[in-house]
């Protein structure tokens, strides 16, 4: 249960009292342990690549010493281990590349769209089919999905 405390009104406060909603509180947890997965997955290159140089010196014949292997083990850890970490918000942002990363860029109308014409995004022609009705030429629009090398768009909102 959380407890929220707020002002109700200027004359008294009032204290409620709400329980967690468990079903996202669950898709929360899920989230997060996807995403520890990932991160360890990413850390088992490294962990391999370590065991390897450690296999080459002890066939060598390069004595090291117990203490410093675990300190060293631990600080490389840590290090993969934070560096990794930092990468866990990049899992959840919208994708900027591909089909997706077009979804929601805007343009201008450079042949009209009756239905179909061409659009400039970022200096580059598209052929694109309005969703909408007509739309003519320097009006801006919203790329609202792909269609292989054909976008859809509709005008942009105002």
């Amino acid at each position: 249960m959380v407890i929220n405390h707020f002002q109700g009104n200027e004359s008294s406060p009032r204290c409620i009292i709400t329980t967690m909603n468990t079903k996202k509180d669950e898709k929360v947890i899920l989230r997060t342990l996807k995403d520890w997965g990932k991160v360890l997955l990413l850390m088992l290159d490294e962990a391999i690549v370590i065991a390897v140089i450690l296999l080459i010196l002890f066939f060598l014949g390069v004595e090291i010493t117990l203490p410093i292997k675990i300190g060293a083990g631990v600080l490389f850890f840590i290090f993969i281990f934070v560096r990794h970490v930092a990468v866990i918000p990049s899992f959840h942002r919208k994708q900027v590349t591909g089909r997706e990363g077009m979804i929601g860029e805007h343009g201008r109308v450079v042949k009209p769209l009756t239905p179909t014409g061409v659009i400039s995004i970022h200096g580059e022609y598209w052929n694109a089919k309005s969703v909408d009705d007509d739309i003519d030429v320097d009006e801006n629009v919203e790329i609202v999905g792909v269609d292989g090398l054909l976008l859809r768009v509709k005008r942009e909102s105002v």
